[in-house]
């Protein structure tokens, strides 16, 4: 039975992962009748109306974009220099100079030159990280009869983004894989479990809660049913789907991880995220205070990625993960979002 509020045959959402997938994955889910996502912070103006031709051509169901809308953070020379500090012995090691890497990171927030691309193709639905944009940016999404939704990591911000036009909120437990999408503290104590979370939202919100963060079996997702989630949202487990443009060391790291493998770190981006820990998580410690803010971290890093990945390691890649990770090697996106639903009422 279609569910009305995003008018999917099943009560899953495929978590945009910038990084590991394109259009292909968003299209495969939700023709399979989920919610499939396209992640659009990091693409450019040309390549979003791209990969938006090639999702729409390929679904004629309900689909995601999915947008950054944080506030773009400072970064002076002084910051630069702290940082380039503590990562000169890695640029030494791969030969890299320093001088040549700009000031300028490919994260940017949506703005209305944005919106204007995507008003022709309607989105069904337009999700957010960090919070939500200026309200007019809110109310445009509105007027075409999208819906509006948004993460949050403590109930506090959960009720912030329903009192501001969210029409569903995302409860993102501290499982979740990638970065967290806090926006009112940078303080991570505040946060909680998935299970605690969506609990909490669901007793204080009147809008729909989608439950997000180690979902990774049938199990799972009804025990987020059973706490009051409208809808679960899930990532990781797509990582290995045959759709998924997920890198080979990437993938390889998926497999090879040992249990508790995962930690939260600032040292790729600037802002908290929860990856496979690696050589550079190891050695300068998941919360390097000299790491400046999101998303400038990375223009360094990016740096040394490229270096290292050219060698095939993965030691300064970030591999991004979930808490809980279950191997299934060569499934396709439905027959995972198939089984991900089996206990679903």
């Amino acid at each position: 039975m279609a569910l009305s509020f995003f008018n999917t045959h099943l009560a899953l959402i495929q978590a945009p992962m910038a990084g590991v997938q394109d259009f292909r994955l968003a299209a495969a889910v939700s023709n399979a009748g989920g919610l499939g996502s396209l992640p659009c912070a990091m693409l450019s103006k040309e390549q979003l109306v791209s990969e938006l031709d090639k999702l729409t051509q390929a679904t004629s169901n309900p689909y995601n974009l999915n947008f950054f809308c944080h506030t773009p953070a400072s970064y002076s020379n002084v910051q630069k220099q702290d940082w380039h500090q503590l990562l000169a012995p890695y640029f030494a090691e791969f030969n890299i100079d320093q001088a040549k890497l700009t000031m300028t990171a490919s994260r940017q927030p949506i703005d209305a030159d944005t919106v204007a691309l995507i008003a022709p193709f309607k989105p069904p639905v337009v999700s957010f990280h960090f919070g939500l944009p200026e309200p007019a940016i809110v109310q445009q999404i509105k007027s075409w009869g999208g819906k509006v939704i948004s993460t949050a990591t403590t109930v506090e911000e959960a009720k912030w983004l329903a009192a501001n036009g969210a029409d569903a909120v995302i409860a993102q437990g501290l499982e979740a894989g990638g970065h967290r999408g806090h926006f009112l503290s940078m303080d991570l104590s505040l946060q909680q479990p998935t299970a605690v979370l969506v609990e909490q939202c669901v007793a204080e919100l009147n809008v729909a809660v989608i439950a997000a963060g180690g979902i990774a079996t049938a199990e799972d997702a009804k025990k987020m049913q059973s706490l009051g989630a409208a809808m679960v949202q899930v990532g990781s487990a797509y990582l290995l789907c045959q759709e998924a443009t997920t890198s080979a060391l990437h993938r390889d790291a998926i497999l090879q991880q040992p249990a508790n493998s995962t930690a939260l770190t600032t040292v790729f981006s600037g802002r908290a995220a929860r990856g496979i820990e690696n050589r550079v998580m190891h050695e300068l410690g998941t919360m390097p205070q000299q790491a400046p803010a999101f998303p400038f971290a990375s223009i360094a890093l990016s740096a040394l990625r490229a270096k290292s990945e050219a060698q095939g390691k993965s030691d300064f890649s970030p591999l991004w993960c979930g808490q809980k990770y279950i191997v299934r090697e060569n499934i396709n996106a439905a027959a995972l979002s198939a089984l991900l639903m089996t206990q679903w009422d």
